[in-house]
């Protein structure tokens, strides 16, 4: 397994400085070789996968990329990778190394090449809660990619269930890794998160995660409710679920006060839905890149010009407040509809 793994990255142009069979001789290589990136299974004999990230962490923190079943068990242990500060992981497809990741090589050179560049010294500043607040009838859509799951988490923990937002999040993630997403950010705050299913409807207090492999679109907003439906179609698009597809529908579908958020992650998905809610009347926050694990997504964001804020991860669930509040305000409205609404 690893000779194919190796062989996969080589022929994508990665160099591989060193093989490892176990945890411990893992620990020894990056301590060696300093590579740039290391790709880590979970399971492996003596010591596993999360306590080589871990050592590696607090002796020469280095962009680990976990190797992961595409299991609901397999995503368990992933998140645990991630919280002990792996910056990403590649789903192997039947949960087998050997049959399936040749057939994926293009997606996990990608992967590689891009946890290579990760910052594995940005700022770890834990969010303050904010302030219990008034409800803002507002609707946040929060979208992100690699780094994106532990962001997303600490970003919603530092939200007051008072503000009794409507929170959609968008996470590049594969489908059997959503729910357990939704799960964890369901433990860790004051919101109610469940995975997305089709037709399900949300109120104030309430958050969903986007099925993975599906796009989520808000299909219905009234009386403090919306509706999302699930696309299975790739609608052209090179990443399901679609940060773009949710903020260009909720765009299109919501009146009332809207904020978008964009985090670490690498591409350009949430440019396009940053411009949408701009031109609806709505305001977006974006991390910025010295807090970011990747700062692709959240840059484009910000080159469109349709950016309200900047700021630290620490600071994005005040801002975000702050813009809901400052919208609901505005004739418990605070947008006006753009005459190429929905024309996107």
């Amino acid at each position: 397994m690893r000779g194919l793994i190796s062989d996969v990255l080589r022929d994508g142009g990665v160099e591989v400085v060193a093989e490892a069979g176990d945890g411990d001789e893992a620990v020894r290589a990056v301590e060696d070789r300093r590579p740039d990136v290391v790709t880590m299974d979970v399971e492996m004999p003596g010591t596993d996968g999360i306590e080589a990230v871990e050592r590696i962490m607090a002796t020469r923190p280095t962009p680990i990329l976990m190797l992961s079943a595409h299991t609901e068990a397999g995503a368990d242990v992933t998140f645990e990778a991630l919280d002990k500060g792996a910056v990403d992981f590649f789903a192997k497809p039947g949960g087998e190394v050997s049959t399936g990741v040749a057939q994926l090589k293009d997606e996990l050179v990608e992967k590689v090449v891009t946890v290579s560049a990760a910052s594995v010294d940005r700022t770890t500043a834990t969010p303050t809660a904010v302030a219990s607040a008034e409800p803002t009838d507002a609707t946040l859509v929060v979208g992100s990619s690699t780094g994106g799951p532990n962001a997303i988490e600490r970003v919603l923990a530092a939200l007051p269930r008072e503000a009794s937002l409507r929170i959609l999040v968008v996470q590049h993630m594969p489908e059997a890794f959503t729910a357990r997403f939704a799960s964890r950010l369901d433990e860790r705050c004051a919101y109610d998160v469940r995975e997305a299913g089709d037709g399900d409807r949300i109120g104030g207090g309430e958050a969903l995660v986007a099925h993975g492999g599906s796009h989520m679109e808000v299909s219905h907003a009234a009386d403090g409710r919306l509706r999302v439906r699930l696309v299975a179609e790739t609608l052209g698009l090179t990443v399901q679920p679609a940060v773009d597809v949710t903020m260009r529908s909720a765009a299109e579908a919501i009146d009332g006060p809207l904020v978008g958020v964009v985090l670490t992650g690498m591409g350009s998905d949430g440019a396009a839905g940053a411009e949408a809610i701009h031109r609806a009347g709505g305001r977006v926050v974006a991390q910025d890149e010295a807090s970011s694990v990747v700062y692709g997504m959240p840059k484009r964001a910000v080159e469109t010009g349709c950016v309200d804020e900047v700021c630290r991860l620490d600071e994005v669930a005040a801002r975000a407040l702050a813009a809901a509040r400052a919208l609901s305000r505005d004739e418990g409205r605070g947008r006006t509809a753009s005459p190429n609404r929905g024309g996107e």
